[in-house]
């Protein structure tokens, strides 16, 4: 059970991120510093604070605190980002890191272990399961986001009036 959870948390990870690719390559490099008023965040942002995050939860997993003493959260949220390969490089080090610490635990680093985030106690499972509703929280945002700025936008997933198609589609191939 534990390595069927690993492996759809791993697939879920990588599903979300590819999405969200797919969003940021869509945009011309400009919309991804928008930002509808000073109090809302960037796709740029959103990316900076999202890699803060990986980085802060996923190294020294199994050892240290979740909520890293250098992390400063706070200016996860400043505008600092100046360019698509800076935003690039930030998103991909915080996704390497989450990736090379996931791919790296047992099972019995699941059953047994439990981590903490910010002095609080988590299974391996918890914490996992933690950070899979925290992302796609802002993945979302980036994904509405890229709606509004893009002038043609692509759908991501199922195009509106499209769940029919999509449906006769997906039952005419055996089950899997």
């Amino acid at each position: 059970m534990e390595t069927d959870f690993l492996q759809s948390a791993i697939t879920q990870f990588k599903h979300y991120k590819a999405i969200s690719e797919k969003t940021i390559n869509l945009l011309p490099e400009d919309k991804l510093f928008w930002q509808i008023n000073k109090s809302s965040n960037s796709i740029a942002i959103i990316v900076k604070h999202l890699s803060g995050n990986m980085l802060s939860r996923w190294t020294d997993f199994l050892t240290t605190d979740g909520e890293k003493e250098w992390r400063n959260r706070d200016q996860e949220f400043e505008a600092s980002i100046k360019t698509k390969k800076e935003l690039l490089e930030k998103w991909e080090e915080g996704w390497k890191c989450l990736f090379d610490t996931l791919n790296n635990l047992t099972i019995e680093d699941i059953k047994t272990k439990t981590i903490y985030i910010r002095n609080e106690k988590h299974s391996i499972t918890e914490a996992i399961n933690r950070q899979l509703a925290h992302y796609p929280y802002h993945i979302g945002q980036i994904i509405y986001i890229g709606k509004m700025v893009s002038e043609d936008w692509n759908t991501l997933t199922i195009p509106k009036g499209g769940s029919k198609e999509h449906n006769d589609e997906m039952f005419s191939k055996p089950k899997s």
